[in-house]
């Protein structure tokens, strides 16, 4: 009985890859609206994984989710499938590109008004002429002088300044006794070990497509909603031992998908 239902979610997932691949093709022919929807529709999951990597950083979710959904388009658009990879290794630097470049492009994450962003800017272009001119970091005072603004106004503004743009995760710190810098990633969290090669490769997307509807539903409860056993098993109607069970299998199976990647 297990041998028939492996079977058979292999042949589904055969199934599915041979759908993909050829509306890939069909796609790269003519360009179709229809097509290029369908595609959208069997890989939006990746935008969804990706987005909430990136939530609770000064951004509202929605709004990233919707820069990811662009970033998937373009990467539908783009790939190529006659280059033999699979397009979910394609497709996550495309979209994580635009997630961050939104970032960038958002720039004031805190509502600020108008007149401070115009003096911040005003502040900023002062600081690189007057260095240049006094041959020396200029002071407050300095500024207040060439801008023609009193000196609270220009520490409003250089405070204001200070919620501009979401500050880089990959930003390093002096650890004093370490040997090494530390990451602001390292400081706020780490990923979780099944999640970390996402970006790398298409491990969790392949293996994620191995489990059942329920299993993925669990994994993704689990470890992207970060919601407890209980409030999974009160939602899917079942008990919180089920939903250990489950989990221990999910993990298991990641656990030797890695070993087997590894080998």
């Amino acid at each position: 009985m297990t041998n028939k239902g492996q079977d058979e979610r292999e042949n589904k997932e055969l199934k599915d890859k041979t759908e993909i691949k050829n509306l890939f093709k069909s796609y790269s022919q003519n360009k179709d609206k229809d097509t290029r929807d369908k595609l959208i529709e069997k890989h939006i999951y990746i935008a969804e994984i990706l987005s909430k990597k990136y939530a609770n950083m000064g951004i509202e979710y929605d709004d990233i989710y919707q820069v990811a959904c662009i970033g998937l388009i373009y990467a539908i658009d783009r790939y190529d499938i006659d280059k033999g990879y699979e397009f979910s290794s394609f497709a996550t630097p495309t979209i994580i590109g635009e997630i961050k470049k939104y970032f960038r492009d958002k720039g004031w994450t805190i509502r600020v008004p108008r007149r401070i962003q115009e003096l911040s800017k005003k502040i900023n272009n002062a600081k690189v002429f007057l260095s240049q001119q006094l041959q020396r970091s200029p002071t407050v005072e300095d500024i207040a002088t060439y801008l023609k603004c009193s000196e609270e106004e220009i520490l409003e503004a250089m405070e204001a300044s200070k919620v501009y743009t979401p500050q880089s995760l990959d930003v390093t710190y002096d650890s004093n006794n370490e040997d090494k810098d530390v990451n602001l990633a390292d400081l706020i969290g780490e990923e979780d070990h099944y999640f970390s090669r996402i970006e790398n490769n298409d491990f969790l997307v392949k293996t994620m497509e191995k489990l059942n509807d329920v299993e993925k539903q669990i994994l993704i409860e689990r470890y992207f909603n970060k919601k407890t056993q209980v409030s999974i098993a009160k939602m899917l109607d079942i008990s919180q031992m089920t939903v250990s069970r489950i989990e221990k299998r999910v993990l298991e199976k990641l656990r030797k998908e890695i070993e087997r990647t590894m080998i």
